[in-house]
């Protein structure tokens, strides 16, 4: 494993001296400055590597070296023409630095630093911005890993420079210096951290802006964690920063930029509503690997199994008139009976349940970046919130692009991720969810799926923020082009910075306004915020960056939709690339934010003096240090399958999408295999919440169905009274497992009130 920090061509750790860190909070958004300081101690001089990792969401806009007193600054250059240019360097015999973002990891970072003489000392800055992260308490959140600014342990430990938090006994031998600064439209509350703070500082009297510094005496062997706390913290804001005059006419620097931060406030009330629409789309791990048993004791399920049986609750559970839709994949992915989501009824309910029976661990290997962009193509029903439940044993080999395409579509889709089983893969998990605004779940061992799959599908039936938009007045002579994608729905405890440019010259009024619609729980929503054109004061340029960094990512994720395109002619395809591929590294030359076709390239064009020693003049391959061989896990499959990925899905279930009769009565046969009486009793109910007075019932209880008919009162219908009898039971033989059939039951009682025998069958309960 490749070390993280300053190190020598055979991966030895150049010593850290010391670290210097600079945070300027502007309302959401850090900026970043580190500045490590090292030296080579070594006799012979170190041509040095510095990889460092970043969060995946950061945008890089500043690297430089100063090796001894020279001190060099990378531009931003096409990655094919910094390349090339760091090779003509070399062979002049000039110092040169080029720096690159790995293909595979957005997150990752590596720089070739020279040649770094003996006793000579090697300063690195590096500036990147990023969104910080909204918690649970709504604070947000902070965090300098310790990662990031390696640590050093003396010769003889074996460790050196690491990537991995571990340890670090006695004194580290450097030292750290942090300083925050915070500017808020809002008042700042607090300021907390995991590491000893001096007192916090309030440099004005309404308390918008404030510092605070480390106390000395740091170890630094752990994370260090900051949380700022904001009055009023869901109000929504406006930020207007201004533009670099020396920039470019028209360019993204030039003008000035709004970061309009939205953070919706969900009541206690409708938090503790369940909303009754939605789009819900269950994604079913069926590579060869479900096959195998959730545990090793006795009567234990097989993980498929156990998904089926987890189904059967889901589609149980959901409310009438929602969407749905189930698919499963492996090598390739299939719908199980519709091509796309559909109404939520009795009929489609039985017909989705057929499918569900017949479902099997036989896809082969698991490939699950196929389906979803699959699922994401389709266009999303208007009022009902999308919200994905994928379930998986396993891990892929292109983690990064599932994450990015969910990352990409989080204002439209949340996502639920289930890991099945020690093998499932945390990165994966962890990550969908994360990327998603979901909510992950591990099943290990002898957990039951179901309550932790019914945990989750409590989340996703509260209220979401839907129906946003965003109007602009401003004055004349000016236009806002929004940078950000559109937003379509916020759950709860989610935010949305959104950016936009502001071209032209205004020839009446320094003031504009934004006004910010949206429905939550069927209430309208209306925000208008104030903003001035041209900021007088200084205010950075942090926002036009991370403005910058969300504009690249949409392209990237553009380009790598329009090179799975299958249906467009291919001509057509390479020449939209291509012009996407140019606007990204338009934006980030002139931006100086990193992207995936662009490369910081720095040359020392003040001397053409050789550097002394030995230097080996190479290309420096495109990451050929960060590359860690991945191995994609064939679940299943097993070595030599024949797998291959569909870009359609295949049809499993019915062979047309046509409605079917409720006559199959599928609640009268028994699952594919033994259930227990608590998913029995489930199977039986009808989508709007019923049960039907039956022989079917009868078994479920144990009895025959005499005993219940004949207890029957006069006055109340057969599926009122069954319905009772049903709720009564579970009430009181499976109150423990209530987790599990509260939605169950919740249609029942809504379903009764709902009848006009209402008031008679309450009175015999």
């Amino acid at each position: 494993m490749m070390n993280c920090g300053l190190v020598s061509q055979k991966n030895q750790p150049v010593p850290l001296k010391s670290i210097s860190v600079d945070v300027r909070v502007q309302d959401h958004v850090a900026t970043v400055s580190s500045t490590l300081q090292y030296v080579n101690e070594e006799e012979r001089p170190l041509e040095a590597l510095f990889i460092f990792p970043l969060p995946a969401d950061a945008a890089v806009c500043h690297f430089s070296a100063k090796i001894g007193e020279q001190e060099i600054v990378a531009e931003v250059q096409d990655r094919k023409t910094a390349r090339d240019r760091y090779d003509d360097a070399l062979s002049s015999g000039r110092q040169a630095f080029l720096l690159e973002e790995s293909v595979e990891s957005p997150d990752v970072f590596g720089l070739s630093v020279g040649c770094v003489s003996p006793g000579q000392n090697a300063a690195i800055t590096i500036i990147y911005v990023i969104e910080l992260a909204v918690q649970a308490d709504h604070s947000l959140r902070f965090c300098l890993p310790a990662v990031l600014n390696p640590r050093y342990t003396p010769a003889g430990s074996g460790s050196g420079i690491v990537s991995e938090i571990s340890s670090v006994c006695g004194a580290v031998p450097y030292t750290l210096t942090l300083s925050v600064h915070v500017s808020s439209p809002k008042p700042i509350s607090k300021l907390e951290s995991n590491c000893t703070l001096d007192p916090l500082v309030f440099l004005l009297s309404d308390h918008t802006q404030a510092t605070v510094n480390l106390s000395p005496g740091h170890m630094f062997d752990k994370d260090v964690e900051l949380l700022l706390y904001y009055q009023d913290t869901h109000q929504p804001s406006a930020i207007v920063e201004a533009g670099v005059a020396t920039a470019p006419s028209g360019s993204l620097m030039r003008d000035s930029v709004v970061m309009i931060s939205l953070y919706p406030e969900f009541p206690e009330e409708v938090m503790s509503s369940l909303a009754t629409k939605g789009e819900f789309i269950f994604v079913i791990d069926r590579s060869g690997s479900m096959g195998e048993k959730m545990h090793h004791g006795k009567g234990a399920q097989t993980r498929i199994e156990s998904a089926k049986d987890t189904l059967l609750l889901l589609l149980k559970s959901l409310p009438m008139g929602c969407y749905f839709n189930i698919y499963g994949f492996g090598c390739r992915f299939e719908c199980f009976s519709f091509l796309q989501s559909v109404e939520y009824t009795q009929d489609t309910m039985d017909q989705a349940l057929k499918s569900v029976k017949r479902m099997k661990a036989d896809l082969g290997g698991t490939e699950i970046l196929q389906p979803l962009k699959y699922i994401f193509s389709q266009p999303c029903y208007r009022g009902h919130p999308r919200q994905l439940f994928i379930f998986t044993d396993g891990e892929v080999g292109n983690t990064k692009e599932v994450l990015d395409l969910l990352k990409h579509h989080v204002h439209s889709h949340r996502c639920f991720s289930f890991g099945i089983g020690e093998g499932a893969s945390t990165a994966l998990i962890t990550g969908m969810a994360r990327e998603g605004s979901g909510h992950a779940q591990f099943i290990m061992g002898t957990d039951r799926m179901q309550p932790k799959v019914m945990q989750s599908l409590r989340f996703a039936l509260q209220p979401a923020v839907v129906n946003i938009s965003v109007n602009w007045t401003r004055p004349r002579g000016i236009t806002v082009s929004t940078l950000s994608p559109r937003v379509n729905v916020l759950f709860q405890g989610q935010r949305a910075l959104i950016f936009a440019q502001l071209k032209g010259e205004s020839s009446g009024g320094s003031e504009g306004t934004v006004t910010v619609k949206y429905r939550l729980n069927d209430r309208p929503v209306t925000n208008k915020l104030h903003f001035c054109i041209k900021p007088t004061e200084e205010t950075g340029l942090s926002i036009h960056w991370l403005a910058a960094r969300t504009l690249i990512r949409s392209l990237e994720q553009k380009e790598r939709a329009g090179d799975t395109d299958v249906f467009a002619i291919r001509s057509r395809i390479v020449d939209k690339m291509n012009r996407i591929r140019r606007r990204i590294v338009k934006t980030s030359v002139q931006t100086g934010v990193s992207s995936v076709h662009t490369s910081f390239i720095a040359i020392n064009k003040e001397s053409r003096q050789t550097v002394k020693g030995p230097l080996v003049q190479r290309r420096v391959p495109s990451y050929a240090f960060l590359h860690f061989p991945i191995r994609p896990l064939q679940r299943g499959g097993g070595p030599g399958s024949d797998c291959e990925s569909d870009e359609e899905p295949r049809r499993g279930g019915c062979a047309t999408q046509s409605r079917v009769k409720s006559t199959s009565r599928l609640g009268k046969r028994r699952w594919s295999h033994n259930l227990d009486p608590l998913l029995q009793l489930v199977s039986l109910q009808k989508a709007s919440g019923c049960w039907e007075l039956d022989t079917t019932l009868a078994d479920a209880f144990g009895k025959k169905e005499d005993e219940l008919t004949n207890q029957k009162p006069a006055q109340v219908e057969g599926s009122v009274w069954a319905t009772v009898l049903a709720l009564i039971w579970l009430y009181g033989s499976k109150i423990d497992q209530q987790v599990e059939w509260q939605f169950v039951a919740m249609k029942a009682a809504s379903w009764i009130g709902s009848q006009k025998g209402e008031s008679e069958s309450r009175s015999h309960v």
